[in-house]
């Protein structure tokens, strides 16, 4: 009985080193050029460790899907799949936005809409205000969101006090002329920067369209206008 549960325990552990290899072998055909350290059987049935190039993924057996740094990712297509789902999650209607807590820029007919999240010393921010010189008929709803410094808070005040809130906007941002209006007036940034942390906003720009598609980061003036018409109601 000892010999055969002996015999029985190596077998399985054949078994299970040869399932690790075939894992790799998959890996591999998948990823060329990827250098896998090592495969482990986790205690999630199905589920293996890979080990490759300093990062831990996990996969199914046949490596259909991955789990890559906390996301899911579709091994075959190489999808991140769950950036998807963030994407969809995280979606904020326009109509939730609080559109008289921000300023408005219009730019030929305004046909189309964007809402806009912005630190002023948001280094991004002022590249992007470059690519927006070249959208056309787009009304861009700009939130005040001055989350890097209280310098941003500072001027952020200072835009919305401003008589022309989008000239003194677009002076700082592209002329690096200071705002001067004291900052002193009644004004909503305490509720747009509130509105925005419950909302998982955490970096600027970020960019809200009409259909709620939510995109961080700077893009390009062209990604920019496909957004807004493909994303246009």
């Amino acid at each position: 009985m000892i010999a055969l549960s002996v015999v029985a325990g190596w077998a399985g552990a054949c078994a299970a080193q040869a399932s690790e290899a075939e894992v790799r072998k998959a890996f591999e055909a998948r990823y060329p050029g990827v250098e896998v350290e090592s495969v482990t059987r986790t205690p999630m049935q199905g589920i293996f460790e890979i080990y490759a190039n300093g990062i831990v993924l996990y996969a199914d057996e046949k490596v259909n899907y991955l789990i890559a740094e906390g996301r899911l990712v579709d091994a075959k297509t190489r999808t991140d799949l769950t950036a998807e789902r963030l994407r969809k999650l995280q979606a904020i209607g326009f109509d939730a936005l609080p559109l008289n807590d921000a300023f408005t820029m219009v730019r030929g007919s305004g046909k189309r809409r964007v809402a806009y999240f912005a630190d002023p010393n948001c280094g991004f921010c002022k590249k992007f205000e470059r690519e927006l010189l070249n959208a056309k008929d787009v009304t861009i709803h700009v939130f005040l969101y001055p989350i890097l410094s209280n310098d941003s808070m500072e001027k952020a005040r200072s835009v919305w006090c401003s008589k022309d809130r989008a000239k003194a906007w677009n002076d700082w941002m592209l002329k690096n002329v200071v705002p001067t209006a004291a900052s002193s007036c009644d004004n909503p940034i305490d509720r747009v920067v509130k509105f925005g942390r419950q909302r998982g906003i955490g970096g600027t720009p970020t960019l809200i369209f009409a259909d709620g598609t939510r995109v961080p980061g700077m893009i390009p003036a062209g990604d920019f206008n496909k957004l807004l018409d493909a994303t246009a109601k």
